[in-house]
């Protein structure tokens, strides 16, 4: 299994740099226990209560990337602290990342409270995804009912998003809002056909139509 070890100390005295020591050393040698493969050490000098961590961001980075499966940390206060530690507690596990601790010696035991409150943030998570998408279908819908027809007007529907200048049918913006839908409907819409544009960008593109 691929790991990666996290040290981190609050301040940059000196006294400090012994306990960074101390933290490699023993997570060096839990990873030798557990028989992890070591692809890289980050050692960091920040607050448990910065999520704005330039190693942290690495490290979730690599994550993201696949480059790693677990994560190595003398105790769960290294992470973080306060919700700064829930929410990245919360994001490892949506990234399927195993985190150990030298204090469990072996894997994080997280408290009951710190448990209930992660099934909270998952539960909330997923209300949050499911109105999204309502959205996306109610705007859809109501299109269609006032004569909306994507598969005949969206001949590029199928392109992937994600330049640096949105692009969308804005002729197709124009029919929608002739059929009296708001330009938060029209993005849900447009969302739903593939376009990843925001109600201030369907609004602004549309100003720039009518000034033309």
């Amino acid at each position: 299994m691929k790991a990666i070890i996290y040290c981190r100390v609050s301040t940059d005295k000196k006294a400090q740099e012994t306990s960074l020591m101390r933290q490699e050393q023993e997570l060096t040698e839990l990873a030798k226990q557990l028989g992890f493969n070591v692809i890289d050490l980050i050692k960091e000098k920040a607050s448990g209560y910065d999520i704005e961590r330039e190693g942290i961001l690495y490290i979730l980075q690599l994550f993201s990337d696949k480059k790693a499966d677990c994560l190595l940390v003398q105790d769960e206060t290294r992470l973080g602290r306060g919700n700064t530690k829930i929410a990245l507690l919360h994001q490892l596990n949506k990234l399927n990342v195993t985190v150990y601790t030298v204090m469990h010696n072996g894997k994080l035991e997280v408290s009951e409270a710190d448990s209930m409150v992660l099934q909270i943030v998952s539960i909330v998570e997923e209300y949050q995804r499911q109105i999204h998408n309502a959205k996306i279908k109610r705007g859809m819908k109501r299109a269609i009912a006032n004569g909306f027809h994507p598969e005949k007007n969206l001949s590029n529907r199928n392109k992937a998003p994600g330049r640096e200048r949105k692009e969308f049918p804005i002729e197709e913006v124009i029919k929608l809002r002739e059929k009296k839908l708001t330009f938060e409907e029209i993005a849900h819409t447009l969302k739903g056909l593939g376009y990843n544009v925001s109600k201030a960008t369907v609004h602004r593109r549309y100003q720039e139509y009518r000034k033309t």
